[in-house]
């Protein structure tokens, strides 16, 4: 039983540690990619309108059906 308890904690620890590491990264890109945006805004880019292109760009079928349905509605109120 000792050596089951043994081995779970060491499992634990390693999945412990793993994560952390992958923590430490995600803040370090996270970092990053503030620092990108920082550069863009510094040269004059709307940092608004990048990240909404990035999220676009990610999932562009979300966005297309979003759109569609903005312009069914704006065209019901006749705003186009």
């Amino acid at each position: 039983m000792a050596v089951e308890d043994s081995v779970a904690q060491d499992q634990l620890r390693a999945f412990i540690e793993r994560i952390e590491r992958m923590e430490e990264e995600k803040a370090a890109i996270g970092a990053d990619i503030k620092e990108i945006y920082a550069e863009a805004k510094g040269n004059g880019f709307d940092c608004k309108v990048l990240k909404r292109i990035v999220n676009i760009r990610k999932d562009k079928q979300t966005y297309d059906e979003q759109e569609a349905i903005l312009e069914l509605y704006m065209s019901a109120l006749d705003m186009v």
